[in-house]
Formats: C-alpha cells, sequence, structure tokens
C-alpha cells in the first residue's frame, strides 16, 4: 500500500516565565494561556488542543478534507473469517505512527451481496484522516440488517479486545457506518449500543422505518437516484424518525444512484470524516463543514439538520 507523507510541525515553545522574581499571580495564568493558545494553533499530527485530549492531526480545511488522503500515512492488516466470530473478517487501516497515541475507530459494512471491497476505498480515507477503520465481510452476504448491525458490534468487539492494532484504538471512541442494508445495519447497531459516538449510514435499506430510539449522533446519507432504497421510503422516514433533539444530518447526493457508495466519493468522504471528527474526536474544529448547514450544489440536493450541534 502506498504510504503518505506524515506531516510536521514544529513543537511549541514553553510558556514564557515571568521575567522578574516578583511578577504576581496574574502574570502566570496569562503565560498559562499564551501556552494553551500556542498549543491550539498548531497545524499537523501531534498537535492536540489542551482542552480536548482527543484531537488529531492538523487544522482542517477544505482542500485537506476533500483529499484521496490526510495527513497520516497508513497500513493494512487483513483478517481472516477463521479467526474471528460473529462476522466474516476484514481489513483493518490505521494510521502507521504512534506518535499521536490512541485514536477512535469505525466498522463498517458492505450491502445485501456486498463484500468488504466494495466499501474498502472508505478504509484509507478515513484512516488517513486520523482513524482506525474495520471494513467487514459479513457471515454470508445476504445478512439482513439486524444481523449486519450485530456484526458490526462484534467487529468492534474484535478490534479494541484481540486485535492486533488494540492498543492503538480508544475503546470510548467508536463509531458505525453501512452501505445499503449495511446501512439499515448501522442504525441496529445505534440503537443497541447508545455508548456509540457516531453513525454514518449510507443510501440505507431497512424495514423498520423509525429510530425513535437512537441517541447516537446520526449523519443518514440518502442519493436522488436511488431506486433500490428510495429516499422517500428509507433515508428520509430514518432522518425524521430520530429524536428532534439528537445531534443528526440528513445528506442527499445529487444525481447519483444507490451504488454511489461502492466507488470513491468526495462528497460522501467530506462529510463523513467531518461527522466522525465532530463526534469520536469532539473536535470542534470541523464543525466548519456542518453548520450552517451545507447549501445544494453540484453534488448536493439536499441537506437538512441541526445547528449548532448540541454535543
Amino acid at each position: 500500500m502506498q504510504q503518505h507523507p506524515h506531516s510536521s510541525t514544529a513543537r511549541p515553545r514553553p510558556a514564557t516565565r515571568a521575567a522578574r522574581r516578583g511578577a504576581g499571580r496574574l502574570a502566570g495564568a496569562a503565560a498559562a494561556i499564551a501556552a494553551v493558545v500556542g498549543l491550539t494553533t498548531l497545524g499537523g499530527p501531534g498537535a492536540h488542543a489542551a482542552e480536548n485530549p482527543y484531537e488529531r492531526g492538523p487544522a482542517p480545511t477544505t482542500a485537506g478534507i476533500e483529499a484521496a488522503r490526510g495527513p497520516y500515512a497508513v497500513s493494512e492488516t487483513t483478517v481472516s473469517s477463521l479467526a474471528v466470530t460473529g462476522f466474516g473478517g476484514g481489513a483493518i487501516y490505521y494510521p502507521t505512527s504512534t506518535a499521536d497515541g490512541t485514536f477512535g475507530a469505525v466498522a463498517v459494512s458492505p450491502g445485501y451481496t456486498g463484500t468488504q471491497s466494495s466499501i474498502a476505498w472508505l478504509g484509507p480515507r478515513l484512516a488517513s484522516q486520523g482513524f482506525v477503520v474495520f471494513t467487514i465481510d459479513t457471515l454470508t452476504t445476504v445478512d439482513q440488517p439486524d444481523s449486519r448491525g450485530r456484526q458490526l458490534l462484534a467487529a468492534l468487539d474484535y478490534l479494541t479486545e484481540r486485535s492486533s492494532v488494540r492498543g492503538r484504538i480508544d475503546s470510548s471512541r467508536l463509531g458505525v457506518m453501512g452501505h445499503s442494508m449495511g446501512g439499515g445495519g448501522s442504525l441496529e447497531a445505534a440503537k443497541s449500543r447508545p455508548s456509540l459516538q457516531a453513525a454514518v449510514p449510507l443510501t440505507p435499506w431497512n424495514l423498520d422505518k423509525t429510530w425513535p430510539e437512537i441517541s447516537t449522533p446520526t449523519l443518514i446519507v440518502g442519493a436522488d437516484g436511488d431506486s433500490i432504497a428510495p429516499v422517500a421510503s428509507h433515508a428520509e422516514p430514518f432522518y425524521s424518525s430520530l429524536p428532534s433533539s439528537l445531534d443528526r444530518a440528513y445528506l442527499e447526493l445529487n444525481n447519483a444512484t444507490h451504488f454511489a457508495p461502492n466507488t470513491s466519493n468526495t462528497t460522501i468522504a467530506k462529510y463523513s470524516i467531518a461527522w466522525l471528527k465532530r463526534f469520536i474526536d469532539n473536535d470542534t474544529r470541523y464543525e466548519q463543514f456542518l453548520c450552517p448547514l451545507p447549501r445544494p450544489s453540484l453534488t448536493i440536493e439536499e441537506y437538512r439538520g441541526n445547528c449548532p450541534h448540541t454535543s
């Protein structure tokens, strides 16, 4: 796999002590504030704002979040179905360097008749922005959403408890994604495990149309040309049924089909990254991409959501 350069930046200088012995506490407080400001203005992996230890990577820009690769070099390891129980194995993508400590993690399920290869592009794309990403195979290619939801949770448990990269993961910062029935599965997973920090269903399909039980911040991505899981009977009612008090959003892709998530898609990547950063990493630097609400464009048919976010 191609490696990508790990960007770096100068470390902050220690806050300057008061020049004279008799300086009072006010000078010390000012120095402390200056140190925090210095940390928050750094721009590369390894720079974490003191008030949020989960921040990873440089201050985001539109170009950076839309890029095919982010600031982290990425490594990959495969997991055989014979080595796991409860799901079908898959591929784990993770930042190569351990300099920044642990990362949040995301499990991603394919759709009906799909394998992990159908959503594999999300692995390095998300991992290069500072996540451990597990694109999974399901037990069979025809598993229904409730089964895929359980498999996503089994994959997260394997990732944090048994995998070779478990030491790189903060097990309190986890999310789920999925395409089609895998997207319906990500709703099932969020319903079953409220501790999840983020869910991103992609052109989701599910016979259950209402999700008032979900308390996980959820971004639902639909497609205006979806004839398999039409937004009017899937993505839109899913979104509308989420609690109005929840951090939630609905992104409808313009001129796109049900299979938009199966190939590299900058709009899907951009808003998925922003959502995962904002809610898995509590990184408010990414709020700028979500609030104010994105406007219709060549790639966005519609975007709904609550702003500002509450969590």
